[in-house]
């Protein structure tokens, strides 16, 4: 169905409000973001003193990278402003990023407050090397933690032995910190690393990565208890007096949380693209327009809030968007519009989590919406920007058009040449003079002519010859 406007502030007016609904919305997320604690949850054991310093259980159950990182500061932050007594970090991961995990590991080294990671499904890779940065670790019976061997994007282990070299460093210090055996740790991290563990009776040769099970890690020193509930740890720091506060993830960043899965941030990419391409070559529709910027809104949101993306990727990306646009109605010979293309396709990838599948989406969001924009230019190609430049009106007699009298009543007449026709001159039809041209012959004035064709204002005549 067709929208029809009685006048030009009608569709402006309607711009105008879903600009500021666009607006309210992304000041609505914003605001989520700035008061992430809202989300808290507080629940006091029944009896509890109400002054006691509470236990803040912590989740770290997803994958680690800069989102889980960003999150975990919220967090930690928090715990010190309540001033509690421990921080249990419940684990069941199956790793993520070496860079977010050494961040997170240095955050808890230099927690002030004392920190039980409580691994109860899988502290996984780099999982546990967050555990085994934690002052004590608790494992809920079937659980495990290590196999930390270093892995690429496509899980394939990597072989650079610089990279081995120090990931397994970083696992050995954590180790050691915290008393454990660091041939253990390195035996986790590199395969190349064997180890004998007497108190299991079991022994890792060099080509295997080494995982302990829930009870082999208590025996082996690396796990304090085994517990198969919070609850069980938070009896075992002897906190059962004091409250529990479990942070969760805000709603701004569950809301990330979901725009950075892979096929979202497609879907967003592809209503961008297809939305802010249809609104500049066939203009006038204002939707288009207005859900392309939601969707490129929404996607640098979540990338923001989840962390990956910063200021300076946005700045990037709006520059390629300006770029374009000035490609389109100013040419450069294709210069604006290549540096263009690089700044918004640079923006789009350096905002995301992994640049591979970064690309791998825009591609796919990029073939999607030259469909869709190919098909809207089709039915809709009369509105495009390219009318804006060419005259594509044609003024026909059969429309009611003439640029001037047509002279039709003259056709079969006979005049005389009042000047020579060389092919143009004057001929006199009884007493009108009338310009007129011949079809390239000369007529010498005085000649007697016929009138052969008339168009518009063109009267072309021939000489009349004598029978």
């Amino acid at each position: 169905m067709r929208m029809r406007f009685r006048s030009g502030r009608q569709f402006l007016a309607l711009q105008a409000a879903s600009v500021r609904w666009l607006l309210a919305a992304m000041v609505l997320l914003l605001v989520l973001s700035l008061f992430p604690g809202l989300e808290r949850k507080a629940e006091a054991e029944p009896g509890a003193p109400p002054a006691a310093a509470p236990v803040v259980v912590i989740p770290v159950h997803q994958t680690i990278e800069t989102g889980l990182e960003q999150f975990l500061k919220r967090a930690f932050r928090e715990t010190q402003e309540m001033r509690a007594m421990y921080i249990v970090l419940d684990i069941n991961t199956l790793g993520g990023r070496i860079d977010s995990a050494e961040q997170i590991g240095e955050m808890i080294r230099e927690s002030p407050i004392p920190t039980i990671a409580y691994v109860h499904g899988k502290a996984v890779s780099a999982g546990s090397y967050i555990a085994m940065n934690a002052g004590k670790i608790a494992m809920e019976p079937g659980s495990s933690i290590g196999a930390a061997a270093v892995v690429d994007a496509s899980g394939k282990e990597v072989d650079n032995v610089k990279v081995i070299s120090h990931w397994s460093s970083q696992m050995k210090s954590a180790a050691e910190l915290r008393g454990r055996n660091a041939r253990i740790a390195e035996a986790m991290a590199d395969k190349n690393v064997g180890v004998t563990m007497p108190e299991i009776g079991r022994t890792v040769e060099k080509g295997q990565i080494l995982s302990l099970t829930a009870e082999e890690a208590v025996k082996v020193g690396y796990a304090e208890t085994l517990a198969s509930s919070v609850q069980d740890v938070i009896r075992f720091i002897k906190a059962e007096d004091h409250p529990v506060v479990n942070i969760e993830l805000s709603a701004a960043e569950r809301f990330a949380r979901f725009i950075t899965q892979p096929w979202v941030s497609m879907l967003l990419l592809f209503i961008g693209i297809a939305g802010v391409a249809i609104e500049i070559f066939v203009p006038g529709f204002g939707v288009p327009g207005i859900l392309g910027l939601l969707g490129f809104g929404f996607y640098f949101f979540g990338h923001y809030i989840a962390g990956f993306a910063g200021i300076e990727d946005l700045v990037l990306f709006a520059l390629g968007i300006v770029l374009l646009m000035i490609e389109v109605f100013v040419s450069s010979f294709g210069i604006l519009g290549i540096l263009g293309a690089i700044s918004l396709i640079s923006g789009v990838v350096m905002a995301a989590y992994n640049t591979q599948k970064a690309m791998l989406n825009l591609g796919i969001a990029f073939v999607l919406a030259i469909v869709v924009v190919a098909i809207v230019i089709k039915y809709f190609k009369h509105r495009g920007v390219w009318n804006r430049f060419i005259l594509s009106e044609q003024l026909t007699s059969d429309q009611g058009y003439t640029s001037a009298k047509s002279r039709t009543d003259l056709i079969g007449a006979t005049g005389q040449a009042l000047t020579p026709l060389r092919p143009s001159g004057t001929a006199l039809f009884g007493e009108e003079r009338i310009d007129v041209v011949t079809s390239g012959d000369f007529i010498p004035a005085g000649r007697q002519v016929i009138v052969i064709q008339s168009e518009g204002s063109r009267v072309v005549v021939k000489e009349k010859h004598r029978n």
